[in-house]
C-alpha cells in the first residue's frame, strides 16, 4: 500500500498511530452540541439561535461556523411561507384611531398589547387562535382556541386570560386590526370597563400596523403548524399549549429581545423595578 500511494512506511505508521487532532476533536464536539440543540428545538432553530445557545453555555463558536457544520450535515431550520388572513373588517361597527402608530418598542410592561386571530386546520375542522402579546417582552399573555370566530369565543377569553396574568395599573394601549371581533359592542364594553385601557386599530388594509402580532403567527405556523397533521382538535390544542406556554414564552430565544426569552425579559423588568 505504501508503494501504491508513494509514501514511506514511517509516514504510514505515524498516521496510523496518531490520535485525532485538536481541531477534529473540536469539530466532533461542536457537531454533537449543534445536533442536540437542533433536536431540542424540534428543528426550529437556525445557525444564529444555536450559536447564541452555545455561547450561553460557555462555548466560543461563531454563527458562521455553526452554519457551516449544519450545511455539512444537511440540517436546515424550518422556513416561512405565506399564510391567509382571517380579518373580517366588512362591518358597520365603529373603528378606533391608530394610537399605537407602529411604536413597537415600549418602555415598560403593560404599556402596549397587540392582538390578532389566525386559523389552524385539523382533520375535524378549523380552529381559530386568538393571541394577545405584550410588546415589551413579546410574551403571549393571553390566548384562546375556538371552533368559531364569535367574539365570546375568540378575543373575550383571550382578554380574560391576559388581565388575569397582568394587572393593569398604568395607561395601556390595546391594538388590533379592524376585525369584527375587536370592533363589536361586546368587546368594546370589556375595554371600557377599565379606564386605563385605550383601544387602537390598524389602518384599513395595512398589515404593517400590526406586524408584531402577524409575525408571531408566521413563526408559529413555520415552527409548529406546517409540519404537523392534526388529526383531532384536542391534539391541536395540546400542541398549541406546549408551543406557547412551554416553548415560545419560556425557552425560545427572541431576536428582538437580544436573544433572550420573553420570560427572561419579564423577570429582568421586575428585578430592575424592585431594585429601583
Amino acid at each position: 500500500m505504501c508503494r501504491v500511494f508513494k509514501v514511506s512506511r514511517s509516514s504510514f505508521y505515524r498516521w496510523y498511530t496518531a490520535r485525532p487532532s485538536k481541531r477534529r476533536l473540536e469539530l466532533s464536539l461542536f457537531t454533537d452540541l449543534i445536533k442536540k440543540e437542533f433536536d431540542q428545538s424540534k428543528k426550529r432553530y437556525g445557525s444564529t439561535r444555536i450559536a447564541e445557545k452555545l455561547k450561553r453555555k460557555g462555548y466560543c463558536i461563531s454563527r458562521c461556523r455553526v452554519a457551516k457544520i449544519m450545511r455539512a450535515n444537511h440540517w436546515a431550520s424550518k422556513h416561512k411561507r405565506k399564510f391567509k388572513a382571517t380579518t373580517d373588517s366588512n362591518h358597520s361597527y365603529p373603528v378606533c384611531r391608530n394610537l399605537l402608530n407602529r411604536n413597537f418598542n415600549p418602555s415598560r410592561l403593560n404599556e402596549a398589547w397587540v392582538s390578532d386571530i389566525t386559523y389552524i386546520q385539523t382533520n375535524q375542522g378549523w380552529l381559530y387562535l386568538t393571541t394577545i402579546i405584550d410588546l415589551f417582552d413579546r410574551q403571549v399573555i393571553g390566548w384562546s382556541l375556538s371552533t368559531s370566530l364569535h367574539t365570546d369565543q375568540t378575543i373575550i377569553p383571550a382578554w380574560k386570560m391576559a388581565v388575569s396574568k397582568r394587572t393593569i395599573k398604568m395607561d395601556l394601549i390595546f391594538h388590533s386590526d379592524r376585525g369584527i371581533q375587536y370592533a363589536s359592542k361586546t368587546f368594546r364594553t370589556f375595554i371600557k370597563s377599565n379606564s386605563l385601557v385605550t383601544q387602537s386599530m390598524s389602518r384599513k388594509g395595512n398589515c404593517w400596523d400590526n406586524s408584531v402580532a402577524e409575525s408571531f403567527f408566521k413563526t408559529l405556523k413555520v415552527e409548529l403548524i406546517y409540519d404537523d397533521d392534526f388529526k383531532t382538535i384536542e391534539q391541536a390544542k395540546t400542541a398549541v399549549f406546549e408551543y406557547i406556554e412551554i416553548w415560545y414564552n419560556r425557552k425560545r430565544l427572541h431576536s428582538f429581545l437580544g436573544y433572550k426569552t420573553p420570560y427572561e425579559v419579564e423577570q429582568e423588568f421586575y428585578q430592575f423595578k424592585n431594585v429601583a
